[in-house]
């Protein structure tokens, strides 16, 4: 409760700033603009808790009305707030410039403007809101462009001491928090189905988060997944979402669709073994990771993909020997700059890394949550070939 008070202050605390410096700086007391900001002031913080709570008490369909313009203005304010803070600044020192080349007053009859004029303090006023609120529109409105056009595709090579020769060259496709909700819905899936498909990967590995919502809800959103085509199948691991709407019934949903689910185990193909384990929010209904169930007595000289949601994992990975950890849910940040947050929590936040023997990849995910914008975090689908030394 107290972080909940917290919060809730912060966020009033922000909107009273924005109205000061973008409603009643620039407008005239009891004007149309100011009462319109005013009620803007209000309803806007209103509809973002609502968009954030809805997920728990509303139908999808009902949560939809709340979630774009709620979700939206998250991210508007985030920039917003960050655009009329760097205005601060300018904002002074504009004056400044302006009062010392502007005129003295004159001793006689004609008195000339002053350097502190409020026409001029109006002006610039009302040029730095318009420069702020250009800007975070436009930021949100090109990240926003992103996540609904879908995940781009990116082409990763990866070197593995254990893989034998005659895989050398193998592709495994690798999506992670798809995030089906209120927002993103099966057209999304479907953009993800046809990119991933259109690669002709060897494998399909789902690391987690592919939903935001209950089986009844979001089913039909997910029914896409049932065309996904590799060679070797594809494969899904839980995230901590799943954990929010009931995992238990998401997996047997996802296996009904012909992928399968992979729960703190692993199969063994031709050319190395591939696990997966639960996430870390399973812990919680007892059905957390368990590492030593999924490669606890296998044959070490073979090589090892892990599929697990979280890369903060990687160290249980390294214990166990694992060659290579595929994992999600930082989404590298999604929101800049959230991934200097996101490197606080998280010993990858994107991209390859190694740690001892074990290199962990961490794909920025293929939606987004809470706003559907993202800002220096563009999603991706990874296309990873596993590279052979012996080749």
């Amino acid at each position: 409760m107290p972080i909940l008070l917290t919060v809730l202050a912060l966020l009033a605390l922000v909107h009273w700033y924005l109205w000061r410096r973008l409603v009643r700086d620039v407008s005239a007391p009891g004007g149309r603009y100011r009462q319109v900001g005013t009620v803007l002031a209000v309803l806007l913080p209103l509809l973002s808790v609502g968009a954030v709570v809805g997920g728990r008490v509303l139908p999808l369909a009902a949560e939809r009305w709340l979630a774009w313009p709620g979700y939206l203005w998250l991210a508007v304010l985030l920039y917003l707030t960050m655009a009329v803070l760097v205005g601060e600044p300018v904002r002074v020192v504009w004056l400044r410039i302006a009062g010392s080349r502007a005129p003295k007053p004159a001793t006689g009859t004609d008195r000339q403007e002053a350097p502190d004029d409020p026409s001029r303090r109006l002006f610039v006023a009302r040029t730095v809101a318009i420069g702020a609120a250009g800007a975070a529109v436009a930021v949100v409105g090109n990240g926003a462009y992103g996540v609904l056009r879908g995940p781009g595709l990116k082409r990763v090579t990866v070197p593995l001491a254990k893989l034998p020769r005659r895989a050398h060259g193998y592709r495994i496709a690798v999506v992670s928090d798809i995030h089906l909700g209120p927002i993103l819905g099966r057209s999304h899936t479907r953009r993800i189905v046809d990119t991933i498909n259109s690669t002709q990967p060897d494998l399909i590995a789902i690391v987690g988060d592919l939903v935001d919502g209950s089986v009844p809800e979001l089913g039909p959103a997910a029914v896409p997944l049932a065309d996904l085509r590799a060679r070797d199948g594809a494969f899904f691991v839980t995230g901590n979402h799943e954990y929010f709407s009931g995992a238990q019934l998401w997996v047997e949903f996802v296996r009904s669709l012909g992928v399968f689910p992979l729960e703190n185990d692993r199969i063994e193909l031709p050319w190395f073994d591939l696990a997966g384990v639960n996430d870390i929010a399973g812990t919680a209904e007892g059905q957390g990771p368990d590492f030593e169930l999924a490669l606890g007595d296998r044959d070490r000289l073979r090589a090892a993909v892990l599929l697990s949601h979280q890369p903060v994992t990687v160290h249980d990975a390294v214990r166990h020997g694992v060659d290579l950890q595929l994992s999600g849910h930082t989404h590298g940040g999604q929101l800049w700059p959230g991934n200097y947050l996101a490197e606080l929590a998280n010993p990858t936040v994107s991209g390859l890394e190694r740690y001892g023997d074990t290199q962990l990849y961490v794909t920025r995910g293929a939606g987004a949550w809470g706003p559907p914008v993202r800002v220096g975090a563009p999603s991706d689908i990874t296309v990873l070939t596993l590279a052979s030394l012996q080749a």
